[in-house]
This record gives C-alpha cells, structure tokens and sequence, in this order.
C-alpha cells in the first residue's frame, strides 16, 4: 500500500529496500555464476586489478531493481515495456561479459531497447523552453521523438558504461543521481498537486540496488558489473529521467537530469573530442577518462570514487537548485570547498612523499592494490568488449 501523498518521498522507502536486500543475496550468487560460465576477468600485465574477479555484478543488480518494480508496479505507468527493455539489455550485455561480442553487435540491440521504449510510450515527446505564457514554450518533437528518446537511451548506456573506470565509481555516482531524480519528482509533485510515484519508487529502487552492490564493489572489488550492469543502470537512468520530464511543461525541464548527469555525459564528450582530435576512432580505447587522470595524480581508487561522488553531488544540488530548491545552495559550496580541500591536502602530502623519498635516492610510487591506469571498474580495458571505453 503506497504512503500517502503528504509524504511523497516515502514511497521510495520499500522499494529501496526491497531491491536492495534482492541485490545483496543476488550478487553471491552471480559471483558462481560469473566463475562457472567464465565471466572473470583476469589480471595481466595490463590490468589493474590484482586477482581475477567475476563480473556477473550486473544480473544481481537488475534482478533487485525487477522484483522491486514486479511488487511496486501499480503505480508506474508501462511498466510492462520497461521491464522487457530492462531484460533485453542485461542479458545481450551478460552475453558480451562471457562471450566479449563485437561492438556492432552490442550497438544493436542497445538502440532497439530504445526504439521499444520510445514506441511504448516511454519517450521525450516535448522540450520547454524559456519563453511562452507560463514561462515555457513547448515544442513538440513530433516524428523526431523517437529518434531523440533513441539518442538519449544509447547514450545514457555509454556513458555509464565509460564511467566504469573505478572501482566503486559508476554505482555510487548512480545512486546519487537516482537520489536527485528522487528529490526532483518529489519538488514537482508538490509544485503540481499530482505525486509522481513511479519516478519516485523507481529512483528509489534504482538507489536501493546500487547501495547494495558498492558493499561488494567499493575498493578493493570482490566482483565487477561488467557491461550487464553498466548498460542496466544507463537504460535505467534514461527511463527514469524521461518519465520524470514527461509531463513536466517547465522551461528547461531537461536541463535538470543534463545538469546531473554532467560527469558521465561530460566525460563520454570529452572522450569523443580527444579521440577524434588525435586521429582515432571514437571506439578506440585510451587511457585519458577523468578517472585515469586522477589515478595519475596520486588518488587511489578509494579517493577516486569518493572524488567522483561529491563532484556528481554538487552537479545534482545544481540541478535542484534550478527547479526551486533555494537551500541547496548552501550545499552546494560545501561540497565545493570539500572537493578543493580534500584533493589539495592529498596531492600536498604525495609531493612531500615523493620530494622526501627523491632526496633520499628511493624514489618509489605505489597505486594501491593495482598494476597500472587503464580500464574499466578499475580493473580491465577491454579495448575489443567496450567500444570506446578508456
């Protein structure tokens, strides 16, 4: 029985928990899974993980945010669409994890999830823009929403498939967003008299599994997402986010989950410019992912990920701020000074270490727990399995 509309927010409580309680009895189990049909990736000379590590993670994750939405389906609308592109992707991608497909072969299929979700309704029919009556103009993509809603799904998968780069990384940044998406859907429902549950309940569940996942995931990893948990939580964000501008008629409404979404989107733009710039494909690997740069700094995958998560928190308390959260802003600094404080102090105290052992004639530089940069989830490149990612 949902809350009542007074408390919008608490709705998300037992899909929270639910699917988070699923995830974590699900990911032991996709760690068997992953070591039966092969699905580990095993250290080398040119990966960083030290021990080979299963990465099955993205089936534990899918079938905590599934149950949930099967218990809490009442009040989110397609839902039927939504779960069958959810499973269409995991298991293509569960099949790239054991089998390494070609990158055509993953572009497929994660373009078809988006034409299903477009032609089951699950599309960004509209952008508002400034201007009109009541402060937007609206304009209706027509013909072009499919394509716009296709660009956004694909989009939205590679891009948290290239920020699986760090241990810890992808999910906590994730479940920041979704805790965003959360805050904003409860802003609108207040703002509009109507209570979006199911923007609401998902982004909860969407919280609850990655939470859930970091406990096996955060450095050192006992186990990987692999790219069934990477292209999950990407189609997952895409759906979320749409919904949630759907019937949102306020200008610049998508501006909100961009703003949020910034570091995967910006880090996947960055990604394209450099490669095209240097005269390589797109889906040619490198080692230049922000992550990559800040590992070289000295970070370790610990502050790496912690590095990530505030950054992706001062983006989402950006993003609230534009939709009327005022108080936000106060945060928002905070998490600014947080950031320039904690990385200045790391980086000050590796060139004393650095500077001390030079003087001494022992000049020795550690990566804890790692071999060397490159790869995603901190463990692998996977030049031929990610088509572009590092």
């Amino acid at each position: 029985m949902l809350l009542e509309v007074s408390t919008p927010w608490l709705q998300a409580v037992p899909a929270f928990l639910i699917a988070g309680i699923v995830t974590l009895a699900a990911v032991p189990l996709s760690m068997m899974l992953a070591r039966h049909v092969g699905a580990v990736a095993q250290p080398d000379a040119r990966k960083l993980h030290a021990r080979p590590t299963p990465q099955l993670g993205g089936v534990a994750m899918a079938a905590g945010f599934l149950v949930a939405l099967a218990v809490y389906h009442g009040s989110i609308t397609m839902v039927g669409i939504i779960a069958a592109a959810l499973v269409l992707i995991v298991v293509v991608m569960t099949l790239d994890d054991i089998y390494e497909l070609h990158w055509w072969m993953k572009l497929v299929p994660e373009i078809l999830v988006g034409i299903m979700l477009a032609a089951g309704g699950v599309a960004i029919t509209f952008v508002a823009l400034p201007g009109g009556a009541h402060g937007a103009h609206i304009v209706e993509l027509g013909v072009l929403a499919v394509p716009v809603t296709v660009v956004w799904v694909v989009g939205m998968q590679n891009s948290i498939n290239l920020l699986d780069g760090s241990d810890g990384v992808a999910a906590g940044v994730v479940a920041i967003v979704a805790i965003v998406s959360l805050l904003a859907a409860v802003t609108r429902s207040d703002v509009a008299q109507t209570t979006e549950s199911g923007v609401i309940i998902m982004s909860g569940a969407l919280c609850g599994v990655c939470i859930a996942f970091l406990v096996f995931n955060l450095p050192p990893a006992q186990v990987f997402m692999g790219d069934s948990g990477s292209h999950f939580l990407g189609t997952a964000i895409a759906i979320i986010t749409i919904l949630a501008v759907a019937k949102l008629a306020v200008a610049l409404s998508l501006l909100v989950p961009l703003i949020a979404l910034g570091l995967p989107i910006g880090d996947t733009a960055a990604a394209i410019i450099r490669r095209k710039w240097n005269g390589k494909g797109i889906m040619e690997a490198d080692a230049g992912h922000l992550h990559h740069r800040l590992r070289a700094l000295g970070l370790t995958p610990m502050e790496t990920a912690v590095t990530f998560y505030v950054i992706t928190a001062v983006l989402g308390c950006i993003s609230l701020f534009i939709i009327g959260h005022q108080r936000v802003l106060a945060v928002i600094v905070a998490l600014f000074i947080i950031v320039l404080v904690g990385i200045g102090a790391r980086l000050y105290a590796r060139n004393r270490t650095e500077s001390t052992a030079t003087s001494a004639g022992e000049l020795t530089i550690e990566v804890e727990g790692r071999r060397e940069f490159g790869g995603r989830g901190d463990h692998e490149p996977h030049v031929h399995r990610h088509g572009g990612d590092e």
